[in-house]
């Protein structure tokens, strides 16, 4: 996988502002933030996109969610609620060919777009 934004920020190239970092996973603040809260959450494994992970990255992507709850109650949006999202390839709408989840709280979120059917 070649170089992108999320592993020149990850490596420090690019400055961020961090809100979580441990060995396998590494958490920043958007800088187009669609929501009051609007946290990016990246594996520092170069995995494209949800695509591409294998079965070795069941434990990577457990822990990504877990590190979701856990910032989503430091940020102070758990308890209202919150949205863990990850675009998958062109047409889901990825732009960073780098696997992200992103953490969306703040204030009352809308319906998703671009969905068709009832989702209760």
């Amino acid at each position: 996988m070649s170089e992108t934004i999320f592993s020149k920020i990850i490596d420090g190239s690019i400055p961020s502002k961090k809100v979580f970092e441990n060995e396998r996973i590494y958490a920043f603040h958007d800088i187009q933030p669609a929501a009051p809260v609007h946290v990016l959450i990246v594996p520092k494994k170069p995995i494209p996109s949800l695509d591409d992970i294998a079965e070795e990255d069941a434990a990577l992507i457990g822990e990504i969610h877990l590190v979701a709850a856990k910032l989503a109650r430091e940020l102070g949006i758990a308890g209202g609620g919150y949205r863990v999202i990850n675009n998958c390839g062109d047409d889901g709408g990825q732009t960073v060919p780098h696997l992200h989840f992103h953490l969306l709280g703040g204030a009352k979120l809308g319906a998703l777009t671009g969905i068709s059917g009832s989702h209760n």
